[in-house]
């Protein structure tokens, strides 16, 4: 049987060594139990399940702030101000023009920041704030700056959602939240419609400048329960997670130059330009026409085309999320821009309402896509250059100006040759902007077997620095 040796015998030095052991074995780090890390990783869990949930809430009560009174500040200036459509058109196109001076600003303003949920609160008071005056002013131009200024204002949140949840779920999960997103911001504005128009028809139309004041104040609850630390800043703003050095922005390009610098992007510029020279004007004009057959429901009635819709957005939101890596962004794109030219060439066969409500549901379909699929395909076209945000500034600058003339344009056109010339000229504008998209845009889905170069159209942007091109080497993209 073998036996320790007696501590007299060994030399101090051993016995220092063997004390050093034993001191370096008892403090060694043990790993933790089995237990503690199943439960670590459920409490992660559930943290996640949290924070997607107040993402959820955020999309859903920011729906009807983000774009302030929109087709119910025609509604109401026409019914209760008594303006004609002209007038209605120019405070519109003013407001809208506003709100495209502020947009690439805006971007940057989310990419450069740390402090993206206090600028999208200050964001939203404004809104609300300049909303809520309109009952109070009736003069041409303190009605115009009202709306500029709730325009200014609502450039902010586009970029700030699509921001804060980059940041929180990450690249590889931001297709499924982006339809997420969308799918709760349409039942949100549906939502809002369906209260407007029940409140409007026993309390009148300006009830709905205090449903967006509720809201607003919802979605500033939504905006401070999100944790500041959940938001990873540089994945936020289009850098990938190892991009630290570049995180400081030295060396940004502008919003323009970003814009200019890729072909492919500034072709899908193009077509959502001529999107939404088609689109924005089409509900307006809708809703207009609703109302001249009964001024007392006129609010009531321009609900029921914004709920209709929506609730045929939400479907639509939640299909691209699921199905835009696997099929592909320029199917899904072209579907909308035909479905768009096709109901702005069926509202003029008939004045019934029921036909003119049918035919909005299509509105579903078209914007249903554009939502969800714009920020996509932008983040693939900006990936590791940390201006994601800058660039969807951009590039709603363009889409701004096509909205701004939209409704500007279609009301004179009505004034001068009546409702059905204005909606076949949008409908002509869609089938354009078709053409264009099939014609010169390629694939952008960075997915399993796709290649990030289609056609022989590099997707990244020239001035990138070669580490940027290292990182879109990854095999995932090719």
């Amino acid at each position: 049987m073998e036996h320790w040796p007696d501590p007299g015998a060994r030399s101090t030095r051993s016995i220092w060594k063997a004390a050093e052991r034993q001191d370096v074995f008892r403090n060694r780090q043990q790993p933790p139990p089995l237990e503690s890390i199943n439960k670590d990783e459920t409490s992660l869990r559930q943290a996640g399940k949290t924070v997607e949930r107040t993402l959820d809430a955020l999309n859903f009560f920011l729906a009807d702030v983000r774009d302030g009174l929109g087709p119910y500040l025609a509604i109401y200036l026409l019914t209760e101000q008594k303006w004609d459509q002209a007038r209605i058109g120019v405070v519109m196109s003013v407001a809208a023009l506003a709100g495209i001076i502020a947009q690439t600003p805006a971007g940057a303003l989310i990419d450069g920041t740390t402090s993206k949920r206090g600028w999208m609160v200050a964001a939203a008071i404004a809104v609300t704030l300049a909303c809520i005056m309109l009952p109070f002013v009736g003069r041409f131009e303190l009605v115009a700056a009202t709306q500029a200024l709730a325009h200014v204002a609502g450039s902010v949140f586009a970029p700030g959602v699509a921001a804060l949840s980059l940041g929180i779920v990450g690249r590889h999960a931001f297709t499924r939240r982006i339809g997420r997103n969308e799918a709760f911001n349409h039942a949100g504005n549906a939502t809002a419609a369906a209260m407007a128009g029940i409140s409007a028809y026993f309390f009148g139309p300006t009830v709905v400048f205090w449903l967006l004041a509720g809201m607003a104040v919802a979605s500033v609850c939504a905006l401070l329960s999100i944790p500041r630390e959940v938001i990873d800043d540089r994945i936020a703003r289009g850098l990938d997670a190892g991009d630290a050095d570049e995180a400081d922005g030295r060396d940004q390009p502008s919003g323009y130059r970003v814009l200019l610098a890729c072909r492919p992007l500034l072709v899908f510029a193009a077509a959502t330009v001529l999107f939404h020279f088609s689109n924005a004007a089409m509900l307006p004009l809708v809703g207009q026409k609703l109302a001249l057959v009964n001024p007392a429901l006129g609010t009531t009635l321009m609900s029921i085309c914004i709920i209709a819709a929506q609730i045929v957005m939400v479907p639509v939101a939640m299909l691209v999320g699921r199905k835009a890596d696997a099929w592909g962004r320029k199917p899904i794109f072209a579907v909308a821009l035909a479905v768009l030219m096709l109901r702005g060439a069926l509202y003029p066969i008939s004045d019934n309402p029921y036909w003119l409500l049918s035919v909005q549901l299509l509105d579903g379909v078209g914007a249903g896509i554009f939502g969800a699929l714009f920020p996509l395909v932008v983040a693939d076209l900006t990936r590791g250059t940390g201006h994601f945000n800058v660039s969807q500034g951009a590039i709603a600058t363009a889409t701004g100006v096509g909205a701004a003339l939209s409704a500007g344009i279609a009301g004179f056109i009505v004034v001068q040759a009546g409702y059905g010339a204005a909606f076949l000229s949008l409908s002509g504008v869609a089938g354009i902007g078709l053409g264009l998209f099939v014609v010169m845009m390629p694939e952008t889905a960075p997915y399993q077997g796709r290649s990030r170069t289609t056609s022989g159209v590099d997707l990244t942007f020239a001035p990138t620095q070669p580490r940027v091109h290292k990182r879109m080497s990854n095999p995932k993209l090719h």
